[in-house]
């Protein structure tokens, strides 16, 4: 039986955008279903507007028409402006509708992926707006801090539909649903492709390659298509918020590997084995926190990983202005130091590192000054 959703799920980037509102338009990125139109309409309502007068949506024909009129709504208060940077014109009709009414007019541009990327080319909007990212739902923002959430992430993943339903026959059929409609819908809409078939198959081929370094000629070879081809189809799939690739972290005193990157899903259900699995829902949690710090105090934080030549490995490295802060490693259990956290920890020794567990209720501090702690216990730390 599932979780009854709530009505609206405060979400954990409201207060940022409603202070930003005040200043410029606020852009909201972010993958498809996480609950981007929900926040910008239930924004809108709280604000005292009636969000079916103030939303205007791209993929709804009648508004189509509307935005290509360049035909808002009259009078003061919230506007919000969802999936439009299909529209190739959108960046010029964005800038104008700011500068004429910026004044009277709080504009909030929500979209199912990077809208950083795809304002690139004419009138540029810089300096007009903030950018905030939506991920799906983590522990910190459920705010239920127990090992049975995690094991409810993990069997579900983030996205809300899925979640509050936990039906595992549901999470599945929605995740195949899901990736078939980014691919033919969005990706269609987006990119001048013509091999969808292919990336598609590429699609569901990436799961199975979660957690270790990813081979792009590995992936030419499976796919029989030219280098350039697969690493352009994967910088779509980042655009569209599919995936995301974190990459090496590398000191000259480490003897780091500074090529292949690391790529994760942000829906983690994907991924059959449970420890990669767990490694996925990890990359997700400290991802989000990440893009929070960028875009609310724009703070210089990156999301990496460590791998030498000598083939040790630790799954996480967060760094600021390019310096670790935080080394993280994920194991389903026990309570005995990866070595390699180790050997990080003995040449950063001023760098917080921490093995990260899905056994319950842990919460120890080694004689080498490594915590060992439970999942529930150190994601409640984040956002």
């Amino acid at each position: 039986m599932g979780i009854k959703m709530p009505g609206y799920l405060k979400r954990y980037i409201e207060k940022p955008i409603i202070e930003d509102l005040k200043q410029k338009m606020v852009f909201i990125g972010g993958p498809r279903q996480a609950g981007k139109t929900t926040l910008a309409k239930y924004l809108c309502k709280q604000a005292g507007f009636d969000p079916d007068k103030r939303y205007i949506n791209w993929d709804a024909l009648e508004d189509r028409e509307k935005i290509m009129a360049e035909l808002f709504p009259a009078g003061s208060g919230y506007l919000v402006l969802d999936e439009i940077h299909k529209f190739s014109r959108w960046r010029q009709i964005v800038k104008g509708l700011y500068d004429k009414r910026g004044e009277e007019v709080q504009i909030l541009v929500t979209g199912s992926a990077r809208l950083d990327y795809y304002r690139r080319g004419g009138d540029s909007l810089q300096g007009r707006y903030h950018f905030h990212r939506l991920l799906p739902l983590t522990l910190a923002e459920l705010d239920v801090h127990t090992r049975e959430t995690i094991e409810n992430l993990l069997i579900y993943g983030g996205f809300p539909e899925p979640f509050f339903l936990q039906s595992e026959r549901q999470t599945k059929r929605w995740s195949r649903e899901y990736r078939s409609r980014l691919v033919r819908e969005d990706l269609a809409d987006l990119e001048n492709v013509k091999d969808l078939g292919l990336i598609e198959h590429l699609v569901f081929r990436l799961p199975d390659l979660v957690g270790s370094p990813l081979s792009i000629n590995a992936i030419r070879q499976d796919l029989q298509v030219s280098h350039q081809s697969v690493t352009r189809w994967l910088v779509m799939l980042e655009n569209l918020y599919m995936i995301f690739r974190i990459y090496p972290f590398g000191a000259p005193k480490i003897r780091a590997v500074k090529k292949e990157a690391k790529h994760y899903h942000f829906d983690w259900t994907l991924i059959k084995d449970t420890g990669k699995r767990f490694e996925n829902l990890m990359a997700c949690h400290l991802l989000k926190w990440c893009f929070f710090m960028q875009d609310t105090q724009g703070r210089e934080i990156e999301l990496r990983y460590f791998r030498d030549i000598d083939k040790r490995e630790v799954d996480f490295v967060i760094t600021e202005d390019g310096n670790p802060v935080y080394f993280i490693e994920c194991k389903k259990s026990g309570q005995k130091i990866n070595r390699p956290l180790y050997y990080l920890k003995t040449r950063f020794p001023d760098v917080k590192a921490v093995q990260v567990v899905l056994e319950n209720d842990i919460d120890l501090i080694s004689k080498d000054d490594i915590r060992v702690c439970s999942a529930h216990i150190f994601l409640s730390e984040f956002v």
